[in-house]
């Protein structure tokens, strides 16, 4: 009777350490899935058939700094027929603060679209490399380096409206709110909403320390309008607060592929912290 009960006081004692240890594994492998779930996303949206959804992935990947693989995607990006998509690509590039692809970012100064040449001088600014300042001695001189065309007819381009607006938008113009979400972002605006100075005001608590931002971004990630969805995510992808992961990890599913993107590299920006918090705990 005594090795009976012996027995089951150790069979309790594995099974209660056994109970433990799976609710950590658990969590850890939801987080796994999650971030190979976004990488996918990212993935297949930059190399999607539509124009735009790959220019947004392509740009979304810019919140993710500090993964080589999107700084890989965003560089294969550069190569892009679409000179809109090789423009992101040179936004997410000095988003990403990568130096190594000042080469083939310096490749494409003289792009034969002006909006890329322009989107690439400031990424290379912004990775301090005067090269950058090329494009814009270029307006000045009046031709471009490498090009013999005047440069007046190059930025003939931007007179249509359409296509001066984008490039508004997608260079971060401070006073438009949006930042680089194309003309969806123009149709929204024109509807004279609350939502560009809600969404404006998202990305401004960014740089807030107070955890009550941090809550009210969570917050705006279920808003009814997709921009202040999008802007709420990437705030949230800026903070650097993994804490906030679960409640972006749902926007991955988002009807709008702006959200989706912005969502996905947030995961995976967060869920490293977390994995880096996590190692320097133990």
């Amino acid at each position: 009777m005594r090795s009976v009960m012996a027995f089951l006081v150790l069979l309790l004692c594995f099974m209660s350490a056994a109970v433990d240890l799976p609710i950590a594994s658990q969590q850890s492998a939801r987080q796994l899935d999650a971030q190979k779930h976004a990488w996918n996303i990212l993935v297949e949206g930059a190399h999607g058939s539509n124009m735009d959804k790959r220019a947004n992935a392509i740009q979304a990947l810019g919140l993710d700094s500090g993964d080589p693989a999107a700084v890989q995607l965003a560089e294969d990006a550069l190569g892009d027929k679409e000179a809109y998509v090789r423009a992101a690509a040179a936004k997410a590039l000095g988003a990403l603060d990568s130096a190594q692809s000042i080469p083939k970012l310096q490749s494409l100064v003289t792009d034969k679209d002006i909006s890329v040449a322009l989107a690439v001088g400031h990424a290379l600014v912004q990775l301090k490399s005067n090269s950058g300042y090329d494009v814009y001695y270029s307006l000045v001189v009046g031709v471009r380096k490498g090009r013999t065309s005047p440069i007046t007819e190059e930025l003939d381009q931007m007179k249509t409206p359409s296509r001066a607006v984008r490039f508004a938008f997608d260079q971060g113009i401070g006073f438009l709110p949006y930042g680089g979400y194309g003309m969806e972002a123009l149709h929204a605006w024109k509807k004279r909403s609350t939502a560009p100075t809600r969404a404006a005001a998202a990305r401004e608590l960014a740089g807030d320390p107070d955890p009550r931002s941090g809550q009210a971004l969570a917050t705006a990630v279920s808003d009814k309008d997709w921009s202040v969805r999008a802007a709420a995510i990437e705030a949230i992808a800026k903070r650097g607060d993994a804490t906030l992961l679960v409640d972006i990890i749902p926007a991955m599913s988002d009807r709008k592929d702006v959200v989706r993107f912005s969502a996905a590299a947030g995961v995976l920006r967060l869920g490293r912290i977390a994995q880096e918090n996590g190692s320097r705990s133990h």
